[in-house]
């Protein structure tokens, strides 16, 4: 195959968007989630059996690589840089969204 019959299937940037675009929606609904368990909302309202999660500079660290892999994904020009970005990137957003469920 030529190097243009592949550039045209090659959809990785278009997946990496999406799902740049999908994971602020999806940190709020595992929010919104992880605050409607009963451990949570007591924890909330009466400030009783709080547990700590994972720590929250794991979500930093999860976000900040997500950010610099979906960069990673648009800017390169090889397939299998980006493939590799990709994947980086989806490692990274579901170890975040991980991090935000550990608190319910």
């Amino acid at each position: 195959m030529n190097a243009n019959a592949n550039a045209g299937r090659d959809r990785t940037r278009l997946w990496s968007a999406l799902a740049a675009a999908l994971f602020i929606p999806a940190a709020l609904a595992a929010g919104v989630l992880a605050l409607s368990s009963p451990g949570a909302s007591r924890c909330v309202t009466y400030g009783e059996q709080c547990t700590s999660g994972l720590p929250g500079s794991l979500f930093l660290w999860s976000a900040s690589l997500g950010a610099v892999a979906f960069a990673a994904a648009l800017a390169a020009p090889a397939g299998r840089l980006r493939q590799a970005a990709l994947a980086a990137q989806l490692l990274a957003e579901c170890t975040g969204l991980l991090v935000i469920l550990s608190y319910a």
